[in-house]
C-alpha cells in the first residue's frame, strides 16, 4: 500500500510541476503544444487559463491528501531504520607486521 502511495505521490508531482510550467503570465500558456496554430483552434486564451487554473487545483489537492495519507501510514508502521553511526563497528583486524629494513 505504502509503494502505491509513493508511485502515485511522485507522478501527481511530476504533473503538477508540468501544469505549473506550461502556464504563462501572458495568457498563450498550450500555444505550443499541438503544431501550428496550437491550443488556441481548441479553447480560447480564457478557457485555457481556466483549465490549467483547475487542473493546478485539483493536482494540488491530490499532492496534499497523498502526502497525509503516506505520513499516517508510515507514522502507524514500526519502521526504525537504524543510521550507519548507530551500528556497531566491524571487528578491527590486525595488520601484519612489516619487516623492520636494516637487518
Amino acid at each position: 500500500m505504502g509503494t502505491v502511495l509513493l508511485v502515485l505521490h511522485l507522478l501527481v508531482a511530476i504533473f503538477l510541476v508540468a501544469v505549473i510550467l506550461l502556464q504563462r503570465s501572458e495568457g498563450g500558456a498550450l500555444d505550443g503544444l499541438g503544431g501550428g496554430s496550437g491550443a488556441s483552434n481548441f479553447l480560447s486564451a480564457r478557457g485555457t487559463g481556466n483549465l490549467l487554473t483547475r487542473t493546478t487545483a485539483i493536482l494540488a489537492t491530490i499532492f496534499i491528501l497523498t502526502s497525509i495519507s503516506l505520513s499516517l501510514y508510515y507514522k502507524g508502521t514500526d519502521r526504525h531504520v537504524k543510521s550507519i553511526l548507530e551500528e556497531a563497528p566491524a571487528a578491527e583486524q590486525s595488520l601484519p607486521e612489516v619487516p623492520a629494513a636494516g637487518k
